[in-house]
């Protein structure tokens, strides 16, 4: 019989990686050992005589018994001859190895002569990589044959000494991603030096969840100057490194691509470094792990439900808690804001309660009182004299700012002093600073969902006296507890809050505050803080005066336990997830497997002040067109709203449901359509054209409500007052050439008079206008549709022939 054919049913998989060319040389062998002939006849097909070995090596399903003398003098003949093996050999080889094995063939020593002798005429980055998980698997799994095998094993994966200090540090790190590369190449001298590289093997050790107190005795034994310079710089190189694609390619030309930030032989030395910080009492220490965590705690592209690496996050997240105090609290909160995956965040939680119970306060009571000021004044501004030029650390920016001895701002830094170290910690400190600020505008805007209460003097000492919140809670609208609200003030008595009619109230210290929001207050109150906003310049870090409010509408009195407003909407998956993330929501995971267990159907869920908010999706679009991975588009469906700790049960009433939060959760869902709705693409495909048709010019959202609002107050502010008007849906354009719609949701365009379709590409080249916007930051959705009425109002001198064309069409 012939090596396929004897090959048990249980090794069908195997049969996959051979092709009818092979099947025919295979049959060739099988004719020449019947026939008595041990050796092949062509001299070309010895590699594949090699593979059909390994293959007459089956014994069959029962196994245990001893080989045929033939069979061995053939296993031995390949193991000893000199053969140009590829990897592609090498795998196949171990593949059918490890299968064997399995089935009770105990002979080990001739059962892996062949696939060992392979391996050992490749490189050393192709013997690791095919060996990955062999050795471990066979410790724990198959001990009888790591018993048999590990010396061989060990000697075919060790580099020689004449390999140097790099081939000592691949020994112990091997080379699976970048950043093995880099410390082996790089810093392979240091690492491999006598004094750090027990200490290197100790930090490869590190496979629990977290240090024993022997393992950190044996590294605090361990421990150098050196290696401390090398944990800072390495982690340092971690906290800056992102994923990249990789594509792979086997033997027969099959290519895949896989997205690699760390290989789990890295992740277990670095988090060895990370666990060497509890020993350190160095200020860096604490912003670096919070850097660590940060990048591996977030996902790819830096968002997304999962973690680059959960397992240093979570480390790093440790060490930062075994240390404690307060300094603790910036990074730690930096990590709410960024992170979703549920396991890191309840880690930090629990870091952060645990310092907040050791200071006597809540976790939010706690973040009010960390926040690091950078050593700003009061203005915002830190300035340091670094030889003849003074330096400016600006939170409003922010930025670094230089003034030479004449007394002129210049904005880069000059060439004297671009190598002082005093300007390197400066940039070092406005990174940080970066970091902080989207941080405290999170939390800002948390509060304002949640309802907070403060008492007046813990508002004016932890927002408006601090130099970072400052500059955000100065714009906001602060209201006493069922009593007047107003933007502070400063004045020679202290802050006081000013309301748009230039009433003047001064809260007594302990009189309860919170910050205003919309939904409490009559429509008239709403419409005079916005034209109060508009009038004096006020920029507001998020929106407030302009907050969308959803109220409980008919229909979902109807439908009682859930609210189908934002469902059958088409979302471009990816971007939705993103932005849901962002805004705190967790849990979303679909695409195009395992359909039976519901993997083409989710949800996204956020708990807001005790609810939990859900709102289902489902996959749309072709899973070819996918490649069977994560969805381009989803659907949204209804969303529901459960106590939190009540379990799974069906949603509760929505009439039940707090206003506030019912307004927040819809919002979000608001935002989520507005930004990812494939209604926004130019010219949908895909079986999406009615929708985009639909969604693109139909009815106005809330949000779009709300921007349309905004444009009743700036169109009389604009030079082009005279040619453009607001009707319900539009804002209507009159150029020379034609008149034109712009559709207030979607900022798709129409032309008149016959409503032909518009299509203008956003550029990044092509100039906006700059008008003051009191929520919106260039790049939104409502500058978008200014810059296309500025662009159209002028539409003779449009120069750019994509848009030319239709215009003359």
């Amino acid at each position: 019989m012939g090596v396929l054919t004897d090959l048990p049913g249980a090794y069908d998989y195997v049969l996959h990686e051979v092709d009818l060319p092979t099947r025919t040389v295979f049959a060739r062998f099988d004719r020449a050992f019947a026939e008595g002939r041990e050796l092949p006849g062509v001299e070309g097909d010895l590699r594949m005589f090699g593979r059909w070995a390994q293959l007459r090596l089956s014994l069959g399903l029962d196994g245990g018994h001893d080989y045929d003398e033939r069979v061995l003098r053939l296993t031995r003949f390949v193991a000893e001859a000199d053969l140009p093996w590829t990897a592609g050999d090498a795998e196949f080889l171990w593949s059918v190895a490890h299968r064997l094995m399995t089935w009770r063939h105990t002979n080990y020593a001739e059962l892996y002569r062949i696939p060992l002798a392979v391996t050992r005429r490749l490189d050393y980055a192709d013997r690791r990589r095919i060996l990955e998980w062999t050795p471990n698997w066979f410790r724990q799994y198959h001990r009888p044959v790591w018993d048999a095998l590990h010396e061989q094993l060990e000697e075919v994966l060790t580099e020689p000494p004449e390999n140097g200090p790099a081939g000592m540090v691949r020994n112990v790190l091997w080379d699976c991603d970048d950043v093995a590369l880099l410390l082996a190449e790089r810093y392979g001298s240091r690492l491999a030096a006598p004094d750090v590289l027990p200490l290197l093997r100790h930090w490869n050790t590190a496979r629990s969840s977290r240090p024993s107190a022997r393992w950190l005795k044996t590294a605090a034994t361990l421990l150098t100057p050196e290696a401390v310079a090398l944990v800072r710089e390495i982690l340092t190189l971690v906290a800056a490194h992102r994923e990249k694609r990789v594509t792979h390619r086997s033997d027969n030309d099959h290519e895949w691509t896989t997205t690699d930030f760390l290989h789990e032989r890295t992740a277990v030395p670095v988090r060895g470094m990370v666990w060497t910080c509890a020993l350190l009492d160095e200020r860096w220490v604490v912003p670096l792990l919070g850097d660590v965590a940060l990048t591996c705690g977030t996902g790819i592209g830096g968002s997304g439900a999962n973690s680059r690496s959960e397992k240093l996050a979570n480390a790093a997240v440790n060490i930062l808690a075994r240390r404690g105090g307060l300094e603790t609290v910036a990074p730690l909160a930096r990590l709410q804001v960024k992170v979703r995956k549920k396991t890191v965040l309840s880690n930090v939680a629990r870091t952060l309660d645990a310092v907040a119970e050791a200071a006597g306060l809540s976790r939010e009571q706690l973040l009010d009182r960390t926040v690091p000021d950078f050593g700003l004044a009061p203005d915002g501004v830190r300035e340091e004299r670094i030889g003849d030029y003074r330096v400016r650390l600006c939170a409003d920016g922010p930025a670094l700012r230089f003034v030479n001895p004449a007394g002129k701002t210049v904005k880069t830094a000059p060439q004297a002093i671009r190598r002082d170290p005093a300007l390197a910690e400066l940039k070092t400190t406005l990174k940080e600073l970066r970091q902080a600020l989207p941080a405290e505008r999170f939390r800002l805007e948390r509060a304002l969902a949640e309802e907070r209460i403060w008492r007046w003097r813990q508002v004016t000492e932890f927002f408006l006296d601090h130099p970072l919140t400052g500059l955000y809670a100065r714009t906001l609208i602060w209201q006493i507890l069922q009593g007047p609200a107003g933007i502070p003030v400063r004045t020679a008595g202290g802050w006081e809050l000013v309301d748009p009619r230039g009433r003047r109230v001064q809260p007594n210290p302990d009189t309860p505050i919170m910050l205003w929001h919309p939904i409490r207050e009559n429509a008239e109150d709403v419409r005079t803080w916005r034209d109060h906003l508009l009038d004096h310049g006020i920029r507001q870090p998020y929106k407030q005066a302009f907050r969308e409010v959803y109220l409980l509408t008919p229909a979902e009195e109807r439908t009682e336990r859930f609210s189908n407003r934002f469902a059958g909407h088409v979302l471009r998956y990816g971007q939705a997830k993103a932005l849901l993330n962002q805004r705190g929501w967790t849990d979303l995971s679909i695409g195009h497997w395992d359909y039976e267990c519901g993997g083409d159907r989710g949800e996204a869920v956020k708990e807001l002040s005790g609810w939990q908010a859900r709102w289902g999706m489902n996959v749309v679009g072709d899973p070819e067109a996918d490649g069977w991975g994560t969805a381009s588009f989803c659907g949204s469906e209804q969303i529901s709203f459960h106590r939190v700790g009540y379990g799974y049960r069906e949603g509760v009433p929505l009439t039940e449901v707090p206003p506030l939060v019912l307004s927040e959760v819809l919002r979000d869902a608001d935002l989520a359509v507005g930004v990812a709705s494939v209604g926004l693409d130019e010219r949908a495909t895909g079986g999406h054209e009615d929708y985009w048709h639909s969604y693109g010019f139909g009815e106005l959202t809330e949000t779009a409500r709300t921007r349309r609002d905004a444009f009743a107050r700036l169109l009389p502010r604009l030079r082009i007052a005279d040619r453009v008007e607001l009707t319900d849906r539009f804002l209507r354009v009159r150029g020379d050439l034609r008149t034109y719609k712009i559709h207030l949701g979607s900022g798709n365009i129409l032309m008149e008079p016959n409503d032909a379709y518009l299509c203008i590409v956003p550029s990044p080249t092509r100039e906006t206008t700059s008008v003051f916007l009191p929520f919106e930051e260039n790049g939104g959705t409502l500058s978008l549709i200014l810059s296309k009425a500025f662009l159209l109002a002028a539409d003779t001198t449009i120069t750019d022939p994509s848009i030319t064309r239709q215009l003359a069409a």
